[in-house]
């Protein structure tokens, strides 16, 4: 594992951490503990030191999960980073209130990286006059918490905003090769940098889109480098090139993709990739937007939906039938996951929208999600989506 400083307090931290947005469910929609719990530790073992949740995670399981996780010696071993609800905060009294109730679903004392979630410019502008500055100054005064960062899904504007208006010690933005000219972007990252925050990535896999499935012309351009490497491989180098990034998280739930993500970042040193190497990343980078239809990174902020359409899930599937180049098939699961064949649940079809606009408030990419959704209603949905939902019964429920 390599290491990288943070900053304003010379703390040195695993450059990959620990993300828990996407730990490992059962059936009933539960986090599976057990297997959660081994991951989470087995990646410690391996010299992560940085482990990342949030109020909201899992539907508020997150955190309380993690404080057991992190039992029997583990807290010890690591920074511990969560973030306050901000949509949710209506007084000054509420950031407290939030605070204490996340120390003790934890079970801990402090936090040693405290963000502010999911920061839009005018998000910042109301929790600023509601007294936030105080907030961080009197939890960072008594102990609670120690660092102080924001999350960020803004434009650029408000981003550079935003950094000026508070003494951060670090922040959180969204980066991948997809997002150089989105959100931060590239500018951001570097401007926070340059005023010596230390910057943790998200996404930079994109939900997952940029590893698994890779589409055919995608791997076409990925086998053309001299080196062989996974997407994901080179979707992780790419983020660690960048000598700005302090910390990349990864949503890691399946075993394999911690063993994968730990064997990268032995080797991921800053300004490691070729010229070359850059360039052919660019070249995936723009076959990549000729093909994807909805840039969801599957975050799941716009669930639930209130007329259960399963909007992350319908993106998904849209994605994957111009990615992977196999209508047929793509139509057929997509009548499978979306009919509640394979979940034993109700139907949750894009055609199930009303168009409420309750998701586009929601959504941190600012996706325009009831227009999307009426797209894949007309390209997967169509006269014979109940003949392949009881095909997908008579496979599935044999």
């Amino acid at each position: 594992m390599l290491y990288r400083k943070m900053p304003k307090n010379g703390d040195e931290l695993s450059i990959l951490g620990f993300g828990c947005m996407r730990l490992p469910m059962k059936e009933d929609g539960s986090i599976d503990e057990d297997r959660a719990t081994r991951q989470v530790r087995y990646a410690i073992d391996h010299g992560v030191n940085y482990v990342d949740t949030a109020w909201p995670y899992h539907m508020e399981q997150s955190e309380p999960f993690l404080g057991r996780a992190l039992a029997d010696g583990y807290r010890e071993k690591v920074k511990l980073a969560t973030k306050l609800p901000s949509w949710l905060i209506k007084s000054r009294e509420d950031m407290d209130k939030f605070l204490d109730a996340q120390l003790k679903k934890l079970n801990i004392d402090h936090i040693d990286y405290y963000l502010i979630h999911a920061l839009v410019g005018d998000l910042w502008d109301y929790i600023e006059k509601l007294g936030i500055a105080d907030f961080l100054d009197k939890a960072r005064a008594d102990g609670r918490i120690i660092n102080a960062g924001f999350s960020f899904h803004g434009s650029g504007d408000e981003f550079k905003r935003i950094v000026d208006a508070y003494d951060w010690d670090f922040c959180q933005i969204q980066y991948n090769f997809l997002d150089e000219k989105n959100q931060a972007g590239t500018e951001g990252l570097e401007y926070a940098a340059s005023k010596g925050l230390g910057v943790i990535i998200m996404e930079p896999l994109r939900g997952g889109y940029l590893a698994n499935p890779v589409p055919p012309a995608v791997q076409e351009i990925w086998d053309e480098a001299s080196t062989k490497r996974t997407a994901a491989e080179w979707a992780l180098l790419w983020v660690w090139n960048h000598p700005e990034v302090t910390v990349v998280l990864s949503g890691m739930n399946e075993e394999t993709h911690i063993e994968e993500n730990l064997a990268v970042a032995d080797k991921a040193y800053p300004n490691s990739l070729t010229e070359a190497e850059i360039q052919l990343v660019k070249k995936v980078e723009r076959k990549y937007r000729e093909l994807m239809k909805a840039g969801c990174t599957g975050c799941r902020y716009c669930m639930p939906c209130p007329e259960g359409v399963n909007i992350p899930l319908c993106f998904e599937t849209y994605n994957t039938l111009y990615m992977s180049g196999n209508a047929d098939e793509t139509k057929f699961m997509y009548a499978a996951r979306l009919g509640g064949v394979l979940s034993g649940g109700e139907p949750e079809f894009a055609s199930l929208c009303v168009q409420c606009g309750e998701c586009l408030e929601k959504c941190p990419q600012h996706l325009d999600i009831p227009t999307i959704l009426e797209s894949v209603v007309e390209e997967l949905e169509g006269s014979d989506l109940e003949e392949r939902v009881a095909i997908a019964k008579q496979i599935f429920k044999k």
